[in-house]
């Protein structure tokens, strides 16, 4: 996988990569976190550089949803999105719409050559639906 974008195969890449197959939608922390599992004198300088090196190589996607910290997943190259509760900040991925890609047509592409589309559905996932609390203002 690491050799088929170009980079070497290394430790911490290794151990970055499993780690977000292992935990995905984590954040930096938690990847961190399971990267010194595997790999306990790792940096946490290390897993940022591994992290934005695969994310460049295509083999990871970061995703930032709005008031939420990055988060990797290893998910890649399918045009999937995402549905974020707004009580507990779950992420769960979300195919496409149904037919042919239609989340890339566009209504007016601007002459654009559009080959992605990032669409973040909200709402309540089903543990906090159920919970009485107002939902927070996000």
């Amino acid at each position: 996988m690491l050799r088929g974008v170009g980079l070497r195969v290394t430790r911490p890449r290794v151990a970055v990569l499993s780690a977000v197959f292992d935990h995905p939608h984590a954040d930096t922390d938690a990847i961190l976190g399971a990267t010194r599992a595997r790999l306990s004198d790792v940096s946490h300088q290390a897993v940022y550089d591994v992290l934005r090196a695969l994310s460049a190589a295509g083999l990871l996607r970061r995703l930032q949803p709005p008031g939420s910290v990055a988060r990797y997943e290893a998910r890649v190259g399918d045009n999937h999105h995402h549905v974020v509760c707004r009580s507990c900040g779950v992420i769960v991925d979300v195919d496409c719409a149904v037919g042919d890609a239609p989340c890339l047509t566009a209504a007016d592409d601007a002459g654009f050559e559009i080959d992605e589309a990032e669409v973040i559905y909200w709402g309540r996932c089903p543990t906090c639906a159920t919970d009485q609390h107002p939902v927070p203002s996000i």
